[in-house]
């Protein structure tokens, strides 16, 4: 029983640090990635999006655009799939967009992507190099039921 005691009062203490909030958060502060590496990148991470959520003519992505370059060629590489892209937060009452975020950041000399969706997650490393940047690992999807 004395055991089971600090078990217990440890489970009940870490479920304290679960959260039930299912809105996606845009990275705040994204790592700079030139113009050439954040399209590479951006187009990749596009083109599995689009594998994984469904037609463009019928799915409408909303995101936040904090005005970085991978937000910009994120955008572009969204359109240029075929999807309306809302980045102003103005949709319709009847319309239901899927929320995109997205996330960035530089880990040892190679820049680590993230998209994430209500229903999926993707991510991958790449390498940038000045003419645009290559993929340095599989990517990763998680499915969210």
């Amino acid at each position: 029983m004395r055991k089971l005691l600090p078990f217990l009062l440890a489970g009940a203490l870490l479920s304290g640090c679960q959260t039930t909030d299912d809105e996606l958060d845009t990275s705040s502060s994204p790592v700079p990635v030139s113009g050439p590496a954040a399209s590479a990148i951006a187009g990749d991470m596009a083109s599995r999006l689009a594998e994984q959520i469904g037609p463009a003519g019928k799915t409408i992505i909303k995101m936040k655009n904090d005005k970085s370059e991978f937000a910009t060629a994120l955008e572009a590489a969204l359109k240029g799939w075929g999807y309306t892209v809302i980045t102003d937060g103005k949709v319709g009452k009847d319309v239901k967009p899927v929320e995109v975020a997205y996330w960035i950041d530089g880990v040892d000399g190679q820049v680590l992507a993230r998209l994430s969706t209500p229903s999926v997650a993707l991510g991958r490393a790449y390498t940038a190099t000045p003419a645009g940047a290559v993929p340095a690992s599989p990517l990763s999807i998680m499915q969210r039921n």
